[in-house]
């Protein structure tokens, strides 16, 4: 039986103005990396806490598009979209990360009422290590604005991450 993981721990790395948020989870890394890569799996825990994920293509291949919608709970649609720029299966995807309408192009933060210095493409990479019968999920989210967008991105990975937990032991279950 999978009990639920640890707290993430979170960094700023202002060095290299990065988020950095590291996770334990407990289920085996083949089954995380399936909850990162297919996208019927990823709509299960893709958002913040009360969020859903009604949308999500993943064409999982070196130049291969991700798109995926959340929702809050008040209907309000948040697309994003990016690019893989390395698939390592299964211990780390590195891919970009831009804010989006329904068909993928994409749209500055504003269009979501999103404040502060935004890059046009930030770049997320995931990295999945076995340790000690689990799996260590460490996530770098480079290019965020520094402040409170920071703050609110990490406290948003937190609920995926407790969403994804949630999914890995109802998975593990099964």
């Amino acid at each position: 039986m999978v009990a639920r993981s640890a707290r993430p721990k979170a960094a700023r790395n202002a060095a290299d103005q990065a988020l950095i948020l590291t996770r334990l989870f407990d289920a085996p890394r083949k089954l995380v990396w399936k909850a990162w890569t297919e996208p019927e799996r990823v709509m299960r825990w893709w958002g913040p806490e009360g969020f859903t994920s009604p949308v999500c293509k993943i064409e999982l291949r070196v130049g291969g598009v991700f798109l995926a919608c959340m929702r809050s709970p008040e209907g309000q649609d948040f697309w994003s979209t990016g690019v893989y720029r390395e698939i390592v299966e299964p211990e780390r995807i590195v891919y970009t990360d831009c804010f989006a309408d329904e068909n993928g192009n994409p749209v500055p933060a504003s269009h979501y009422g999103m404040s502060g210095e935004w890059p046009a493409e930030l770049l997320v990479t995931v990295t999945l290590e076995e340790y000690e019968g689990k799996t260590k999920l460490t996530l770098q989210h480079v290019g965020l604005p520094a402040g409170e967008m920071t703050e609110l991105t990490g406290a948003g990975w937190s609920g995926s991450f407790d969403k994804l937990a949630e999914s890995l032991v109802r998975e593990e279950l099964r």
